[in-house]
């Protein structure tokens, strides 16, 4: 356990950190285009249209190449549930919050992404390349650099 005491304390894993090259690999990369095919069978009780309406456009993002390979509908599924009673408008500050936590878990943040370790290709050509700097340059170069020599 991480000295924070807690599974997740300290920060996420970030794909663009310099001292990351040594686990790249365990990055998956998803897709931006997203599943393919229609949506698994809904495995809760009855759906109700708002319900049906979210899973099937849940089943359309990258994410849920993995769910799928992991037999995650039921937790897809209770996610769905869940979002569905927190859009109503008055719902309570726990159905919202239960919502968040199932982001994190299903990757469908950018903290639940890192945590994952996954990596939608569309973000990945955005991201920040690491460039060699043999000379160690401090900041405030790099800054110049950049800047075109304009910082003092």
């Amino acid at each position: 356990m991480p000295s924070g005491g807690h599974a997740r304390s300290g920060p996420p894993p970030d794909p663009n950190a310099l001292r990351r090259d040594r686990d790249r690999a365990e990055w998956r990369h998803l897709p931006a285009s997203g599943r393919e095919g229609p949506a698994p069978d809904w495995p809760l009780t009855r759906a109700s249209p708002r319900e049906t309406e979210l899973w099937t456009d849940e089943w359309r993002r990258p994410q849920a190449i993995v769910w799928e390979q992991n037999h995650q509908e039921r937790e897809v599924a209770l996610y769905v549930r869940a979002l569905a009673v927190a859009e109503r408008p008055k719902a309570t500050t726990s159905a919202r919050l239960l919502v968040m936590r199932q982001l994190d878990a299903l990757g469908l943040t950018t903290a639940g992404l890192r945590s994952n370790r996954w990596i939608i290709d569309a973000e990945a050509q955005q991201q920040v390349t690491r460039t060699d700097d043999p000379d160690h340059a401090s900041t405030k170069a790099r800054f110049r650099s950049i800047a075109g020599g304009v910082a003092s």
